[in-house]
C-alpha cells in the first residue's frame, strides 16, 4: 500500500496495490496489521455503502462528538469526487478542502480524520461508494455544511443544474454559520 500526503495535516490518500492479469485483478483493500503499522490502531465498527446516479452530491457532512468519526472511503463502481473539508478549530488548515477522484479503476481510499466535513459528488452514470467509520452512527449529533458554499471553493466537477441533492443537504447551513463543535 502506498500512503499519499495531502495539503492538510491528518487526511491520506491509499493507493493499494493491485495484481492484475488477463483474468482481472486481485488486491487487499484493507488489512488491519498494514493499517495499523502505519496509522496506528483504528477500531473500525461499521461499514456504509450507497448506490447513487450521475450528478448525485452527497454532503457535506460529520458527527459531532462524542459520535465523531474517522472515515476510510472508497468507490467501488463508477467514479466520485471526494471532497473533505477540515473543521478542526485551531488547526493550521481549518476551513480548508481538500478533493480527490476516487473510482473503481484506481482504487483510491482517503482517510479521513474526526473533525472534518466529508461528501462526494457522482462522476459517472452510477457509483457505488463505501466507507469504514470508527464509531456508530448517532441522528441527533449529525451535522453539515452547504456543499457548495462560496467561502469554501470547492472546485466541484458538476454545475448547480447538475447537482442532485436530497431536501436534508439542501438546507444545510454555511461553514460560517454552521455548529462546528471541534
Amino acid at each position: 500500500m502506498k500512503v499519499l500526503e495531502t495539503s492538510i495535516k491528518d487526511l491520506f490518500i491509499i493507493e493499494p496495490r493491485v495484481f492484475g492479469d488477463d483474468r482481472g485483478y486481485f488486491f487487499e483493500p484493507y488489512n488491519q496489521t498494514v493499517f495499523n503499522d502505519i496509522f496506528g490502531h483504528i477500531q473500525w465498527v461499521q461499514d456504509n455503502e450507497s448506490k447513487s446516479k450521475f450528478g448525485v452530491v452527497r454532503g457535506l457532512h460529520f458527527q459531532k462528538p462524542p459520535f465523531a468519526q474517522t472515515k476510510l472511503v472508497r468507490c467501488i463502481v463508477g467514479e466520485v469526487f471526494d471532497v473533505a473539508v477540515d473543521c478542526r478549530k485551531g488547526s493550521p488548515t481549518f476551513g480548508q478542502s481538500f478533493g480527490v477522484n476516487l473510482s473503481g479503476e484506481n482504487k483510491r481510499q482517503l482517510l479521513i480524520p474526526k473533525g472534518f466535513a466529508h461528501g462526494f459528488a457522482v462522476l459517472s452514470p452510477e457509483a457505488i461508494f463505501a466507507y469504514k467509520v470508527d464509531n456508530v452512527y448517532n441522528a441527533p449529533s449529525e451535522g453539515g455544511i452547504f456543499w457548495n458554499d462560496p467561502a469554501l471553493n470547492i472546485q466541484w466537477p458538476l454545475d448547480l443544474v447538475q447537482a442532485n441533492l436530497s431536501p436534508k443537504d439542501l438546507i444545510l447551513e454555511t461553514f460560517k454559520n454552521s455548529d462546528l463543535p471541534f
